[in-house]
């Protein structure tokens, strides 16, 4: 356990020395991990860095509730000895099987769980449709790419245009009144050719100009049919092409409300995941000798880290409650709800540090659940289903106006060229005449004064009586209040 402690703390506190932001020997003095004697002179690691001091205490009562410790100590730590900063570090639970704490507690487990299946299924339905409506938006810009090249001129685009014309519109070569059909009856086999031909900055209102002076060697029927294939055509298309865009506009807000609403279920689905990760009981704590299934057990486990900041550092105070109780289910005034309360055992342990911002981030981080990992497979699911669309879903909702922050993009290499050489030889010039002038200092990290140093040690002093001082104080009045004997 002790080398799990240390190697865990390491990988922690590695970060905040490279970044300077912590000392090598702030980081060694957190990483020290505190061992108490046991039984029989055997010493043991408690998972905990190593304290100034360590006070232990153990109360034990079966007629009033205990949760009364937890808010007496917290609040006389917060309010009367004045480290108002308080941060929950540990709230975990577990119960015996038969007890009627356990089945309250799996009943409400199971309302929050089906929730989170309800949202869990909406997310990932509305994520797969996603796929489609981007899907559908490449098919629109493609068709919108050959309308916008044809309004350019481009012949190319314009004879695909006409292609789908005859396939979708007229049929294609299976029905006799289209353009392909009339050209096996005598005296249109011409038409295909003249169809196509038909230049693609030609408007639906100069067909008759064109025809008839363009084609005058054609015979009248020729040219009376080909009027109108062009004037139905150049009308579709023209229609087709706004209709395109009045398409393809409403699918990309469309896109943009879908992606909003996968992340609104997203964000009510994370508060059910926590409340799911909080109220699911530890299995070690099922496994240990503390709870008997077929007792009225339940075993609790709360840690709170109140602190006071006094220059760079913060007097800290840890306290740790383990509770192995009875929960009694009785029934509230208030609603008439049936809730638990405790009685038992008690275990108090309080421990001091002084330790610096960066120290109290690095112990958290330690201490901190992994409740988070289901809510950050969540968005990682959103995430690689943007990465597998590519930059066209990003670019469709960027259209539609979705904000994105912008990554940074390394700049890449400058390829060699035929000038560099003499541009080098004038950059030497140049460094040469600036040897002759004197440099601006860069501005480095500032050097602690002495003045600094004595300062940071004072307060460390003060810190460090705070600590050890408050923490007795805590205990000695708890223990006078509740008429403990002390010494």
């Amino acid at each position: 356990m002790a080398g799990d402690f240390k190697e865990r703390m390491e990988k922690i506190t590695e970060k905040f020395v490279k970044e300077g932001t912590m000392s090598f020997k702030e980081a060694l003095s957190i990483k020290k991990p505190e061992m108490i004697e046991t039984s029989l002179g055997v010493y043991t690691n408690t998972n905990y860095p190593d304290p100034i001091n360590r006070f232990f205490f153990v109360h034990e009562t079966f007629q009033n509730s205990i949760e009364e410790m937890y808010f007496w100590i917290m609040n006389h730590l917060k309010d009367d000895l004045g480290l108002h900063e308080v941060d929950k570090i540990t709230d975990i639970f577990s119960a015996s099987e038969q007890s009627a704490f356990f089945g309250v507690s799996q009943h409400r487990l199971g309302i929050q769980q089906d929730k989170i299946s309800q949202f869990m299924g909406t997310i990932g339905k509305m994520t797969k449709e996603l796929f489609q409506l981007v899907r559908e938006l490449r098919i629109i810009d493609e068709r919108l790419d050959l309308y916008n090249k044809s309004k350019k001129g481009d012949n190319a685009a314009e004879i695909s245009l006409k292609g789908y014309w005859i396939d979708l519109v007229e049929g294609g070569s299976k029905n006799p009144a289209s353009t392909y059909g009339m050209a096996s009856q005598v005296g249109f086999a011409t038409l295909p050719d003249l169809f196509f031909a038909a230049p693609a900055s030609l408007k639906s209102d100069d067909v008759d100009k064109y025809v008839d002076e363009k084609l005058a060697e054609f015979n009248r029927k020729v040219r009376e049919v080909l009027k109108r294939k062009l004037k139905t055509f150049l009308v579709w298309k023209e229609q087709t092409h706004k209709e395109l865009d009045t398409r393809r506009n409403f699918t990309i807000k469309y896109l943009r409300q879908h992606y909003v609403i996968i992340k609104t279920y997203m964000s009510w689905v994370k508060p059910y995941l926590r409340n799911v990760k909080r109220m699911t009981m530890d299995e070690s704590k099922m496994i240990s000798a503390d709870l008997i299934g077929a007792f009225e057990g339940s075993v609790v486990e709360i840690e709170i880290l109140t602190k006071k900041k006094i220059g760079k550092y913060y007097a800290c105070i840890l306290a740790h409650w383990f509770y192995r109780t009875r929960p009694a289910m009785s029934y509230q005034q208030e609603g008439y709800q049936r809730g638990p309360i405790h009685v038992g055992r008690a275990e108090m342990t309080l421990r001091n540090y002084v330790w610096t911002k960066e120290q109290v981030e690095a112990y958290k981080k330690l201490k901190e659940e992994e409740d988070l990992e289901l809510i950050g497979s969540i968005d990682d699911s959103l995430k690689e289903a943007m990465d597998a669309l590519g930059d066209d879903l990003k670019k469709y909702l960027e259209e539609g106006g979705e904000k994105f922050e912008k990554e940074e993009t390394k700049e890449e290499p400058k390829r060699a060229g035929l000038l560099d050489p003499f541009v080098s030889l004038f950059k030497g010039f140049g460094d040469i005449g600036k040897a002759f002038v004197p440099e601006k200092k860069k501005e480095g990290p500032k050097k602690l004064t002495r003045s600094d140093i004595l300062k940071n040690k004072d307060d460390f002093k003060k810190a460090e009586g705070t600590a050890k001082g408050q923490m007795y104080q805590c205990y000695k009045n708890y223990k006078k209040a509740h008429k403990f004997i002390h010494w």
